[in-house]
């Protein structure tokens, strides 16, 4: 059960990147500051990547390694 929360959780954020939507402080303002709404859904999915990329792929990393293990 523990494994399908967390593929669950994964899934979420890979696929609906709108509900882990963040930004830093200065985009925000920066942001915030012009009319130009589809800017700031760009910056937005921007970061959102930038920040799962690294995780999914330690992730995999430790996926494999655990395999490798168990064997």
């Amino acid at each position: 059960m523990k494994k399908f929360s967390i593929v669950f959780g994964l899934f979420l954020m890979l696929f609906f990147p709108e509900i882990a939507a963040a930004q830093c402080a200065m985009c925000r303002a920066v942001l915030e500051s012009e009319d130009n709404v589809a800017v700031a859904e760009g910056i937005n999915n921007g970061i959102v990547y930038l920040m799962a990329i690294p995780y999914v792929l330690v992730a995999g990393l430790f996926f494999f390694v655990y395999r490798k293990m168990k064997k």
